[in-house]
């Protein structure tokens, strides 16, 4: 009888426990959206739904609609789901649905479709909830725009995880069977026709930033990249191919500065590509093959090509040749 009743007892406990942490989990989320509002943002949802009992909390918002007027994007989707162990809601799973997410940017509305999207968020226990490690993964998905399909995979796998240093994180991606458009495609496309899918698309690297990710990050100011080791950057579509690998530092203004050693194979497709993309000036392309078509010639092989690209006072170079500036890297 005695340890039925003690049984008894820490289940009434226990869901006390759960329906109040369900409560204020409800009360959070809904605080939560209310201060967005009063902070200028349009901020809504349809209603929450909280389920999971015993064990979790799995919390569902019901048509959210984020927008940040000073940033100019905009989210919205069908739902949300939330989903937490319930003695430590820190470990969080947000599930979105297989229905269309718009992401906008302005007036630039993207369509998202994807099967099995799921993100995982790991917080440290905290007023600041600082972020241990990030991860967004997914089956099939695409990314369309005007009706038409811009972007879209077999899989994606997204990754960011806290170092021993709170404010650096490594980051890795890949995208398997990643296919641009069309319309890119022959666009971009050398002396021969493109592969609707690229064979490798992956990236490795570690970032520090000025500032740990945490809570404050979305609702007030985001951190920026101040050091980037770049293990690895590997992309082969069709007889193109581009490795990258190097480190840059990035001061406040977001100019970076560094080197980045690349290996290109069938380099001239690749200076092609860069013209008809608009990241070459069309003015600049005979100049630029002809010195690198110096620099392949003097390794040994003219098809394959090992140079660096450079950046300092604001500006990039290719080997000996001057770009134009440097891209500022800011996180809005």
């Amino acid at each position: 009888m005695r340890l039925a009743k003690l049984l008894i007892t820490a289940l009434l406990v226990w869901s006390l426990y759960w329906a109040a942490a369900a409560w204020g989990l409800k009360n959070g989320i809904a605080a939560w959206f209310e201060a967005q509002e009063n902070r200028g943002w349009q901020a809504e949802h349809a209603g929450l739904e909280t389920q999971g009992y015993p064990f979790r909390h799995v919390t569902r918002i019901s048509r959210p609609a984020l927008a940040d007027p000073r940033s100019g994007t905009a989210w919205r989707a069908d739902w949300l789901e939330l989903d937490s162990p319930a003695a430590w809601p820190g470990q969080l799973e947000l599930h979105f649905p297989a229905t269309a997410q718009r992401l906008s940017y302005f007036d630039r509305t993207a369509v998202i479709t994807a099967d099995g999207l799921h993100a995982s968020l790991h917080l440290k226990p905290g007023v600041a909830l600082e972020l241990e490690q990030m991860a967004a993964v997914a089956d099939s998905w695409q990314i369309a725009r005007g009706g038409e399909a811009v972007l879209s995979g077999a899989a994606l796998d997204l990754r960011m995880v806290q170092t021993g240093a709170p404010e650096t994180y490594r980051i890795s991606a890949e995208a398997r069977e990643f296919a641009p458009r069309a319309a890119w495609r022959r666009l971009l496309a050398a002396s021969a026709p493109l592969p609707e899918r690229f064979d490798t698309l992956k990236l490795e690297m570690a970032v520090a930033f000025d500032a740990p990710w945490d809570r404050y990050s979305l609702e007030q100011r985001r951190p920026q990249p101040r050091r980037i080791g770049l293990k690895l950057a590997d992309a082969r579509w069709g007889d193109l191919r581009l490795k990258a690998t190097g480190a840059l530092t990035v001061d406040d203004q977001g100019l970076p500065e560094g080197e980045i050693a690349l290996q290109a194979e069938n380099w001239r497709g690749l200076v092609l590509m860069a013209e008809r993309s608009g990241a070459l000036p069309p003015s600049l392309r005979s100049s630029v093959e002809r010195v690198l078509g110096l620099l392949a010639e003097a390794r040994g092989n003219p098809h394959n090509l090992d140079i660096t690209l450079g950046f300092a006072d604001g500006y990039v170079t290719l080997g000996p040749l001057p770009l134009g500036h440097a891209p500022r890297l800011i996180i809005r």
